[in-house]
């Protein structure tokens, strides 16, 4: 019984709390400072309630950032993972990026645009919520258009 009740307060004790960001904007728009932010804070997993745009910062991974509300602009950079990201609720774009699994990510809410990209998986992701746009990628050459349908719900057109 006394073993039981150190595993329960132990995984208790181990539970992570969610670091709600609201937006970039109380950084001053400034990711690096976000990220100094959230290591002082021992690295949480962490959400933003609004739009990321992280259009050509130097950045290879989105580490414990698990949800993005509005839509998230990775376009053009060196983003290599996207960490624990499990949701975006508007558009995601990789174009142009070395991305090459969506590890986590299960559903994205708007477009999805992987064009230009090595991308080989989608990981785990199970639904777009507009059009996925595959043109230029391992994938588009691997899967037909009703193969990705059958492992992902596109809601509009698959673009290859």
């Amino acid at each position: 019984m006394k073993d039981l009740i150190r595993k329960i307060l132990k995984e208790y004790k181990e539970e992570e709390k969610i670091l709600v960001v609201p937006s970039l904007k109380y950084f001053g728009d400034d990711w690096n400072l976000l990220q100094s932010f959230l290591k002082s804070k021992g690295n949480p997993k962490w959400k933003i309630l609004d739009d990321l745009d992280l259009d050509n910062p130097p950045i290879k991974s989105l580490g414990n950032l698990i949800s993005v509300g509005g839509y998230l602009n990775l376009r053009n950079t060196q983003i290599e993972s996207l960490g624990n990201l499990q949701s975006v609720g508007g558009y995601l774009d990789l174009v142009n990026t070395p991305i090459k699994s969506l590890g986590n990510l299960e559903s994205v809410g708007g477009g999805l645009f992987l064009n230009d990209t090595p991308i080989e998986s989608l990981g785990n992701l199970q639904y777009v919520g507009n059009n996925l746009y595959l043109n230029g990628t391992p994938i588009s050459k691997k899967y037909t258009k009703e193969e990705i349908r059958q492992m992902v719900d596109v809601k509009y057109s698959i673009y290859m």
